[in-house]
């Protein structure tokens, strides 16, 4: 990753970090990736206790490793913790921030699902899951743009990076048009980016 920038931490910061993880835990719907612009805005531009290109290397080595798609919280909490002082601090990061985003959101999951389940036959329930759809969608629109602009600068920035929204769109239409695997088209997008055309 890139040089850590160096913070002081007091309690009240890590009770912020906390409770802010705790308020995007109930807004993750379709995961916690969908709440990554709110953590960017929150973590990069507001506090800067992350820079842009650590919350991104973060994200992108989580979504890399296996696992579950939540590991880019750990992460993220990780990095805060080591810009704040170090390895114990690091490891009360991720601590606050897996906390704070699996609590309610787990909690709320188990209560509603239980609840959903027994209420499965009513209008609302079904009108519900319908409607969800489409927020899901939306926030992983607003994530990818997040992603995709961080690295845009200088004059021109969207033309001279016409290369890598022209893979993006096709990516998309082929995930959505065919049943490649994904893997198919990771693969691709590493040999271009590999080769320098993206």
């Amino acid at each position: 990753m890139t040089e850590p920038v160096h913070l002081v931490f007091a309690v009240q910061d890590w009770l912020t970090l906390f409770l802010h993880y705790l308020s995007l835990s109930l807004l993750s719907i379709g995961g916690a990736i969908t709440t990554a612009p709110d953590m960017h805005r929150f973590l990069v531009e507001e506090h800067h206790w992350l820079t842009d290109a650590q919350f991104n290397a973060s994200i992108a080595i989580a979504q890399a490793a296996p696992g579950p798609n939540v590991l880019f919280i750990a992460l993220l909490g990780w990095n805060v913790g080591l810009n704040a002082g170090g390895m114990g601090t690091g490891l009360l990061g991720v601590f606050l921030t897996m906390m704070g985003i699996m609590i309610p959101s787990t909690t709320l999951t188990y209560v509603t699902a239980q609840w959903g389940h027994r209420n499965r036959q009513l209008r609302a329930v079904r009108a519900f899951k319908q409607g969800m759809a489409p927020i899901v969608v939306a926030l992983l629109i607003a994530t990818s743009w997040v992603l995709a602009t961080a690295n845009v600068h200088g004059d021109g920035g969207w033309l001279q990076n016409w290369p890598a929204w022209l893979v993006t769109a096709i990516t998309a239409l082929v995930v959505w048009r065919t049943k490649l695997h994904l893997l198919w088209l990771l693969g691709a997008g590493a040999l271009l980016g590999w080769y320098g055309w993206i």
